[in-house]
């Protein structure tokens, strides 16, 4: 067991040999086997360097981007973690599914912590805080300690009631091996049928793969480490968030952090119709389209206090 203890570990995400409890009880410092994981991610992306570019590659690799971006905003950030609309079990299951594909762990795992990020926001105890931890570790560090691996389960009871949630939150090792496996395949099958696009299996997967995950890793982790240093406030929050509009196009809409923390719940960040918020708008479409309901709206006092701090009254 001690031999194949690192290959359980690596495929199934609940698997702590020394307990749970006793993993959040280490020491929270960055560890070289955690590590391991974004340094091939990484690398990967040196890949280019043999496999070249073309213009295809680089296309999917931009779309793959925008697209996965949706899937950590719209489903990931404002459903499983702050339920900002509602949606069937088995939409649920595919929303949970393609949030695999953007290689940031499960839905659950995610939203645990995320919730315990709200509740304890810029706090000593909050897990990626620019204030308490400094920058680099609020961006990435964080996720190489062990202590910040476990799934609090205890968090997130609305969600662990589901099963399947639970299943893939468990093996998310899934959605790097699809999004592997479809980028290869995609360019292998474009360069069979379509060589003229001159793109390749080994090309395709380095810019879809490797170098779109990258980017789509760094934007979302922008929000734990730049949205709390660089903006402008408009809330008081009692912590440090805030508003940026670069980092609303870089993520979607994520960007308007300190609307976000005074009304967790809405299904739009960007409160007014200035402060762009692709997200939203997809979200939108979707519940025109009926895959989604009951979008949560920002309630008529907030906007109020806002003037009022304004004001001054």
């Amino acid at each position: 067991m001690r031999v194949l203890s690192p290959l359980i570990r690596f495929i199934d995400s609940d698997y702590f040999p020394r307990g749970i409890e006793a993993t959040r009880a280490m020491p929270e410092t960055m560890e070289w086997g955690r590590a391991i994981p974004f340094i091939i991610l990484h690398l990967g992306c040196l890949g280019v360097l043999w496999v070249g570019w073309s213009p295809i590659a680089v296309a999917v690799c931009a779309a793959l981007y925008v697209v996965r971006m949706f899937f950590v905003t719209g489903i990931y950030h404002r459903y499983f973690c702050h339920k900002s609309y509602k949606a069937s079990r088995t939409v649920q299951f595919l929303f949970a599914l393609l949030g695999l594909l953007c290689v940031q762990r499960g839905a659950l795992w995610w939203a645990a912590v995320h919730r315990h990020h709200h509740a304890h926001s810029d706090e000593d105890v909050d897990v990626h805080s620019p204030r308490q931890k400094g920058f680099l570790w609020a961006h990435i560090g964080w996720m190489t300690s062990s202590r910040n691996f476990p799934t609090d389960y205890s968090l997130i009871p609305d969600l662990t009631k589901f099963p399947e949630l639970v299943f893939l939150n468990r093996f998310d090792l899934i959605g790097p091996l699809l999004v592997a496996l479809l980028t290869y395949g995609l360019g292998a099958t474009l360069h069979r049928y379509a060589p003229s696009l001159d793109t390749s299996g080994p090309q395709m997967l380095v810019w879809g793969g490797f170098i779109s995950t990258v980017l789509l890793f760094h934007g979302t982790c922008c929000i734990n480490s730049m949205a709390h240093v660089w903006g402008t406030p408009r809330y008081d929050t009692g912590d440090d968030s805030r508003n940026s509009f670069l980092l609303a196009i870089i993520t979607l809409g994520e960007g308007w952090h300190n609307n976000h923390h005074r009304y967790q719940s809405s299904a739009r960040q960007g409160f007014y119709w200035w402060e762009i918020d692709p997200t939203y708008y997809t979200l939108r479409l979707l519940a025109m389209l009926g895959i989604i309901s009951n979008l949560k709206r920002v309630p008529e006092s907030v906007y109020r206090e806002e003037k009022r701090l304004v004001h001054g009254n």
